[in-house]
């Protein structure tokens, strides 16, 4: 096994194919490059596991699973052992994930699988078994915002997309980025959805009392929420942050450029649309079902995990935040006071740091 994941060989002598063997062969290979990919060893021990549980359940190797195996495990963890909605999706995305690196043309293993056992692999994960959030749940769960390690968690799998897309021979991957963007953008300046669709180049502009953001510390938005029966209302948003400032900086310098013809739209199609929401729930959807989040995120998520952070991680004033979002009340923006599902450990940590270092001073012999 070479450490890019192909087979380089199977010891087999004169003996037949092993194919326990050859699946903990297969199983490794792809644990590496999942690993490459950055995903963590629980990630990547739980999707194993996923793998080896519908192999016990339907009594096939992978290379043998038909449809009707993923069918009847899917409906036997709901049915039967009564797992969430949310738990199954997961299975799903790990099993489909499987089935993509096994039948890869990137990697030797459906070439040596024909060879060794007259079979190859196949997805058994399709839009007509796979759950998608339209179902039920068990509770209908509050909407929430991201906590910060599903955010890092969510825009790196949103980055590393593309790349699959591309090694997968695969068209789509200007697409995904471009919704990786369409993602920062949201939660970087706190945007409602169709605020951050309609966005064009010229929207962007500098901010002389923060020049380290460079052309991207001030964005102004003409898709704001309107009044019933008025016009779309507009604001400026200052830039808070520099990184989602820098993402879309690439993104406007080396990724728009690719749809050919200079265009003004940030976030365009194809056909020269802009991207519409339906497209931007897909890709959420897609990649929140992947790493088994539990319920209640949506589109909207951006932006409470947006005010929240600021509001209660981060101590901006609410009159700020107020301004950011467009809000007219600020007995709307103060939702958003609630605590960030990230601020009791990092309140504790403060204060065992403060703890601390007080003690320290104590020790040095002198005040804090």
């Amino acid at each position: 096994m070479t450490e890019s994941g192909r087979l380089s060989f199977l010891p087999l002598g004169d003996q037949a194919a092993d194919p326990d063997v050859f699946l903990g062969e297969l199983l490794d290979g792809w644990a590496r490059a999942q690993q490459a990919a950055q995903f963590s060893p629980n990630t990547v021990s739980g999707k194993r596991a996923r793998v080896l549980d519908l192999v016990e359940f339907s009594g096939h190797y992978p290379w043998e699973w038909t449809i009707s195996d993923a069918d009847d495990y899917f409906s036997h963890a709901r049915g039967v052992r009564n797992l969430a909605y949310a738990t199954i999706r997961s299975y799903q995305g790990a099993i489909s994930m499987f089935c993509e690196f096994a039948s890869d043309a990137a990697y030797d293993w459906n070439t040596e699988c024909a060879r060794l056992f007259g079979g190859v692999f196949s997805q058994v994960i399709t839009e007509w078994n796979r759950i998608t959030h339209s179902q039920p749940t068990e509770a209908k769960s509050a909407k929430r915002a991201f906590s910060q390690t599903e955010l890092q968690q969510f825009f790196d799998l949103a980055d590393l997309e593309a790349e699959r897309i591309v090694n997968a021979g695969r068209r789509g991957a200007l697409a995904a980025m471009r919704d990786a963007a369409a993602f920062k953008c949201l939660y970087g300046w706190g945007l409602r959805v169709d605020e951050a669709r309609h966005i064009q180049v010229v929207d962007f502009s500098r901010n002389y009392s923060a020049p380290y953001f460079g052309d991207y510390g001030v964005l102004r938005i003409r898709w704001g929420k309107p009044h019933r029966g008025s016009a779309k209302k507009t604001r400026s948003v200052l830039t808070v942050w520099d990184w989602p400032a820098e993402a879309l900086r690439i993104w406007i310098g080396h990724g728009l450029p690719l749809y050919g013809t200079p265009v003004t739209d940030v976030f365009p199609t194809t056909g020269g649309k802009v991207v519409d929401e339906p497209q931007l729930l897909k890709r959420l959807h897609a990649l929140i079902d992947e790493l088994g989040f539990p319920p209640g995120l949506d589109i909207h998520s951006f932006r409470r995990t947006y005010g929240t952070h600021l509001i209660t991680g981060l101590g901006f004033d609410v009159s700020f935040v107020q301004l950011q979002f467009g809000h007219e009340h600020a007995s709307t923006t103060t939702i958003y006071t609630l605590p960030a599902p990230d601020y009791q450990r990092l309140a504790l940590k403060n204060a065992h740091d403060a703890t601390l270092e007080a003690a320290q001073h104590l020790l040095n012999g002198r005040r804090p």
